[in-house]
């Protein structure tokens, strides 16, 4: 079906948050957005798995549910620019 994840349709993979299930707890890492650094290109929205990217309107910069968000990295590693580092949690 798909070859790459670049052959993937621009849209999110999923469409439902995992609001009954607060994973935010037991994360390590944390995705953290320079808006500096970030191009509003939302490929971090397109592939985050729990819908834990969030874009109130086209043209806002992108911010993380971190209730939801498991800290997986997918974000970070698919950002382009650079522009989201995953950053250990405080202890």
């Amino acid at each position: 079906m798909y070859e790459t994840y670049r052959d993937l349709p621009p849209i999110q993979i999923t469409t439902e948050s995992t609001k009954g299930n607060q994973t935010g707890t037991w994360r390590t890492f944390r995705p953290v957005i320079d808006l500096d650094k970030c191009d509003r290109c939302y490929t971090c929205w397109i592939f985050c798995p729990d819908v834990s990217i969030i874009v109130e309107e086209e043209g806002d910069y992108p911010s993380i549910d971190l209730i939801h968000c498991k800290g997986c990295g997918i974000c970070a590693n698919d950002c382009g620019p650079g522009a989201i580092t995953m950053e250990r949690e405080p202890l």
